[in-house]
């Protein structure tokens, strides 16, 4: 199991050595949890909406807990799952390489144990940041050799409370609906998990030809030669401005609202396992005060990515310059900004994602009865902020919580595993750095629930439980008799 820095061990392996820690760390777990049929159907005891990194991490540490009547439901194709090799368009990671991400607290099954048994120790020397479709296939490799049940091309087209403490998932797969019933679901899906990609009304106006989110599917060959513009100056921004310019666009103009583009990461530089376990214990106030700082610092693009841009002549950047209106003029678009008009092609808005729940139709029965911070909680004169407000109120298993308490308490069988977890938890359920300790938190509050919800069948198999450790024979008691001895002379 050893190699020199310039001969990978093999990706066989390595396999092989995790499987080995796998057995000495009995993982998985003995199955535990009853099962349950209803209505003649089974029911499973965990369905997690979203394969990427999130769900896959989620269902890693059950897995480990001792679940495994569950299932991973992906609208994608296999290894198109999450952003990755999507509507994500930078060349590297932002994510130091050296992050363990969703490995669990497994060695073997870190990115740098994959990429070294490829390619060696000096070619992970020599490796910057982590190629984002090299991310991807060590993501399609974390679900292989974890053996997750996951079933690609389900979409989740509602969920529902259902009789007896359940929930019905409609889904549909090929073309075909049926029904699932299943006792804890997790959403792990992603920054637009609650809503969806966000634009600003004024695109409202012209026709949806000349104008595409960051998010979305976009023709970049059809931009070459074209005049494109990019609203926003994040790292989205910057990846979609550079794509366009490798794609030949010939002009490329960056709309930045602020008057300087954001230079520090807050958040990275207190990053420790103090933020990561002990912000879900800060007190509501100070949750707000963290997270509204760092939103209104903003967090920079990659110095990579920005320089991906300015790299291009044909590149602008226009600083103190928000797009206040558009409009079609001669088969084109033209933006209005406080210096001057600009005539365009086409616009890409790089203007991230909002929680909408009127975006999320399989929610629309749990919708009206989701608590969120604006029912609870009052922000300080100036620490408005319209983000953090439309958070959900999650408890500790990030489960949501009811703005009435009575009406449906079924909201506490779904867990928000996604981006919008993030002021009642911390950032562990959206980013690399500290998934694992998500999917870990998330993981032990499902075990308890399951637990503490099935304690009746659990203190019969208590009390049925007759198999004896001990046979009798082992002892006499001091006040017994002596056993009687036969005379061999007889």
């Amino acid at each position: 199991m050893t190699g020199s820095a310039d001969t990978p061990i093999g990706l066989a392996a390595l396999e092989a050595r995790l499987r080995q820690d796998l057995e000495w760390l009995e993982f998985p777990a003995k199955p535990w949890v009853p099962r349950r049929t209803v209505e003649g159907r089974p029911v499973r005891d965990v369905v997690i909406i979203g394969a990427g990194m999130s769900g896959l991490a989620a269902a890693g540490a059950l897995k480990r807990l001792g679940i495994d009547n569950m299932v991973l439901y992906d609208r994608a194709p296999a290894g198109r799952e999450g952003p990755w090799v999507t509507y994500a368009r930078m060349r590297t990671l932002r994510s130091p390489k050296h992050l363990t991400g969703p490995a669990l607290g497994l060695p073997a099954l870190t990115f740098r144990a994959w990429y070294e048994a490829q390619f060696g120790r000096s070619a992970w020397d020599a490796l910057g940041r982590i190629p984002r479709v090299t991310w991807m296939d060590y993501l399609v490799w974390y679900r292989k050799v974890l053996d997750l049940p996951v079933e690609n091309g389900v979409a989740v087209e509602a969920v529902r409370p259902h009789a007896g403490g359940l929930l019905a998932l409609d889904i549909a797969r090929d073309g075909i609906s049926e029904t699932v019933l299943v006792r804890r679901l997790v959403l792990a899906t992603g920054r637009d998990g609650l809503g969806g990609p966000y634009v600003p009304d004024i695109a409202r106006a012209v026709d949806r030809r000349f104008w595409a989110h960051s998010a979305e599917d976009i023709d970049f060959a059809a931009l070459r030669g074209r005049r494109v513009g990019v609203v926003g100056a994040g790292a989205s921004a910057m990846d979609n401005a550079a794509t366009a310019l490798e794609a030949g666009a010939a002009r490329l103009d960056l709309f930045i609202r602020r008057k300087d583009i954001p230079r520090i990461n807050k958040f990275t530089g207190i990053g420790s396992q103090g933020v990561i376990h002990g912000f879900a214990g800060l007190p509501d106030a100070w949750k707000w005060r963290f997270l509204d700082y760092a939103m209104a610092a903003q967090t920079p693009p990659p110095r990579d990515s920005t320089l991906r841009v300015s790299s291009h002549e044909n590149a602008h950047f226009h600083l103190g310059c928000p797009v206040t209106g558009l409009r079609e003029e001669a088969g084109a678009l033209v933006v209005k900004t406080p210096r001057g008009d600009h005539a365009l092609d086409f616009l890409i808005f790089a203007t991230g994602f909002r929680v909408d729940l009127g975006r999320r139709p399989e929610l629309a029965a749990l919708a009206p009865h989701i608590r969120f911070w604006r029912d609870r909680f009052t922000p300080p004169p100036g620490l408005e902020n319209e983000e953090l407000a439309s958070s959900p109120d999650l408890g500790p298993a990030f489960e949501f919580q009811e703005k009435e308490p009575g009406r449906c308490p079924a909201l506490a069988q779904v867990h928000c595993f996604n981006f919008p977890a993030t002021l009642s938890h911390g950032k562990l359920s959206g980013d690399i750095p500290a998934v694992s300790e998500g999917a870990d938190r998330l993981a032990r509050g499902i075990v308890r629930h399951l637990f503490v919800e099935d304690r009746e069948q659990h203190f019969a198999n208590l009390v049925a439980y007759d198999t004896p450790e001990l046979l009798g024979d082992e002892w006499r008691a001091a006040d017994a008799p002596p056993p009687e001895t036969s005379d061999a002379s007889e």
